[in-house]
C-alpha cells in the first residue's frame, strides 16, 4: 500500500464504556436468491439451538471485534519478542543474524533497532512480495525499496524530503521496533496472545487484503452481477475509479459472496466502522501519493463492502458507519456480534504515519471495550493488513495462487485469552472468518456448494489444511480475565510491559 500525506489532526481517543448486545437467531428467507427453504429452516434452527443451549466454549464469545491496522511485518514489531519466532541471532533467538544485499551501498545490511516514529517502508505489490521473498531467500527487501523510491523520485519535482541523495540510499525496511517504541503492543502480547505465524491472506497490497478480511477471496468479475464470472485476482481486483487498474471510472462490482451474506441470513448482527479522514493507502498501491478523502459512505481500499452485490441485495448498507457510531453503540451496549474497524491514514501506522499515534488510537479502542460490560463476552483480533515492504525472515507457505503473503503482527485480546501465550500455528486472516463461522454460524463456511449463494471461488480458504484455529488461543474454562487499561500517550514502557 502506498501512503498519503499525514493528517494534521488525529482521530481523538475514544472514550470508555461498552455493553452487551443481545443476539437472536431466527429463520428468514433471503431476497433475490433461490434456495432450499427447508434446508434453511433446519440449519438456522440448528444454529439457534446450539447457541441457546448454553454459553459454553467458543459461544462465551458474543462479540468479535477485528481491528485492522496497516503495513508492518512481524519482525518489524515483534522480531525481538521473547519466545516468538523472531529475527535469528537477536534477543536470544537461535541462528545467525541475517545480512541481506544493499545495492546502493554495495554490501549487505543487518536488522537494526529503529527509534524513529515515522518510517518509509517499501513497496508492496504482488511483484514486490515475490521479489522480497526471492524464492525463499527472503533477501529482496532493501533492493526493492530503493528501486521503488528511485522511480518515485524520478517523477517527483524534487521537493520531496524522501528524494535527497542520502534518503535514496538509506532504507529503513531492515529496522525493527521493540517495547521502547510500542510498549502497549508488547504489553498486550505479554498479558494476552501473540500470534507469530499470522500471514497476510494474499501476497499484495491493501485492497485485496481487505477483500479477504470480509470474503476470504480477492477476485475480478468479468460480468457485473454474475458471481460465476469472477476469477482470482491477487493484485488487481476491480479497483476504485481513477486507479491505474481502473482508468474507465467504472464502479467496481464484487459479485462473489462475502461473510455478511451468511451473517444476515442467520440474523447475526454486524457492523463495519470507518474512521473519517483520508485513505491509509494509495489507490495505485504506490509508496506515496496525494491524500484521498475517506468516510463510511465512500467506498474505497479499506471500505470495500459497498461494492459487494450481496450487501445491496440484503439492504445492509446501513451497517456501514463512522467510527463515532462504534463508540456510541459501545456506550449504549448495542455493539453488533461482529465488528470490523478500519483506520484513517493519520492513525493507521502506514508509513510515513506515526507509530505512536497509531498505537494510541488502538489503545483507545481497546480501553473503551475493556471498560464496558461487553468485555466479558468479547474477543478482539488486532492485526496489520500487509507487510508494507518491511523485512521478515520467514518464508510464507504456499496455499493457492493468491497466498499466503508475508507475516504480519497479530494479537488476540479477550478475558478468555491465554495469558502470555505465543501461538505458533500457521494462520491467516481466513482464521478470523473461520472463528466467526464456528461461533455464530454452526461452522457454515463461505462454500459455494453449501452456503446458498454459488460463486466461482476455487477453494474454501477457511478449510485449508494448513490453517490453524483461533480457539487454541483461548481457555474457556478460566475465570474471565480482568481488563488491562493502558495509557494512550507514549511516555515510555508501562511498568508491567
Amino acid at each position: 500500500m502506498g501512503v498519503g500525506v499525514l493528517l494534521k489532526r488525529v482521530v481523538p481517543v475514544l472514550s470508555a464504556a461498552a455493553a452487551v448486545a443481545g443476539l437472536v437467531l431466527v429463520l428468514a428467507g433471503v431476497p433475490g436468491r433461490s434456495h432450499d427453504a427447508r434446508a434453511d429452516a433446519s440449519s438456522v434452527t440448528h444454529v439457534g439451538r446450539a447457541r441457546a443451549a448454553s454459553r459454553r466454549g467458543i459461544h462465551k464469545i458474543r462479540h468479535v471485534v477485528i481491528i485492522m491496522q496497516e503495513n508492518r511485518s512481524f519482525d518489524s514489531y515483534f522480531g525481538t519478542y521473547p519466545g516468538a519466532a523472531g529475527i535469528p541471532g537477536l534477543a536470544g533467538h537461535p541462528g545467525t543474524v541475517p545480512c541481506i544485499p544493499d545495492p546502493a551501498l554495495g554490501h549487505c545490511a543487518q536488522p537494526f533497532h529503529d527509534t524513529a516514529k515515522s518510517n518509509l517502508g517499501g513497496p508492496h505489490t504482488h511483484m514486490d512480495a515475490m521479489a522480497d521473498i526471492n524464492g525463499g531467500k527472503m533477501d529482496g527487501f532493501i533492493g526493492r525499496s530503493q528501486l521503488a523510491l528511485a522511480r518515485y523520485c524520478k517523477a517527483d519535482s524534487g521537493t520531496s524530503p524522501y528524494c535527497s541523495r542520502r534518503a535514496q540510499k538509506v532504507s529503513d525496511v531492515m529496522g525493527y521496533h521493540d517495547r521502547r517504541e510500542i510498549p502497549n503492543y508488547w504489553a498486550y502480547a505479554r498479558h494476552f496472545v501473540l500470534q507469530d505465524h499470522m500471514f497476510q491472506s494474499d501476497s499484495s497490497w491493501s485492497l485485496p487484503s481487505h477483500l479477504f478480511i470480509v470474503s476470504a477471496w480477492s477476485a475480478l468479475c468479468a460480468k457485473s452481477g454474475d458471481p460465476m464470472s469472477c476469477r482470482a485476482a491477487v493484485q488487481a481486483p476491480d479497483a476504485p475509479p481513477g486507479t491505474p487498474e481502473n482508468k474507465t471510472g467504472k464502479t467496481p462490482s464484487y459479485a462473489w459472496t462475502d461473510l455478511t451474506w451468511l451473517l444476515h441470513r442467520y440474523h447475526v448482527s454486524w457492523g463495519y466502522y470507518v474512521a473519517r479522514g483520508h485513505e491509509p493507502d494509495c489507490r495505485n498501491d504506490a509508496m506515496f501519493c496525494a491524500p484521498v478523502p475517506q468516510n463510511s459512505k465512500t467506498s474505497g481500499i479499506v471500505n470495500p463492502l459497498p461494492w459487494f452485490d450481496d450487501v445491496h441485495e440484503d439492504h445492509q448498507l446501513g451497517n456501514l458507519d463512522p467510527l463515532t457510531t462504534f463508540e456510541k453503540k459501545a456506550k449504549r451496549g448495542r455493539l453488533p456480534a461482529v465488528s470490523w474497524v478500519a483506520p484513517t491514514n493519520a492513525v493507521s501506522e502506514h508509513p510515513p504515519s506515526l507509530v505512536d499515534k497509531g498505537q494510541s488510537y488502538v489503545t483507545g479502542l481497546i480501553n473503551m471495550l475493556m471498560h464496558g460490560p461487553q468485555w466479558k463476552s468479547t474477543a478482539i483480533f488486532l492485526a496489520w493488513d500487509d507487510w508494507g515492504g518491511f523485512y521478515d525472515h520467514v518464508q510464507p507457505p504456499t496455499v493457492d495462487d493468491q497466498g499466503y503473503g508475508l507475516r504480519v503482527p497479530a494479537l488476540v485480546i479477550s478475558p478468555y485469552a491465554k495469558k502470555g501465550y505465543v501461538d505458533h500455528q500457521t494462520l491467516s486472516f481466513d482464521a478470523y472468518l473461520k472463528f466467526i463461522e464456528d461461533d455464530f454460524l454452526n461452522s457454515q463456511r463461505l462454500d459455494p456448494k453449501t452456503d446458498g449463494r454459488p460463486d466461482s471461488r476455487p477453494d474454501v480458504r477457511e478449510n485449508a489444511s494448513i490453517l490453524g484455529g483461533l480457539q487454541s488461543d483461548f481457555d474457556f474454562n478460566q475465570q474471565p480475565r480482568h481488563s488491562l487499561i493502558l495509557q494512550t500517550a507514549e511516555p515510555g514502557p508501562p511498568a508491567d510491559a
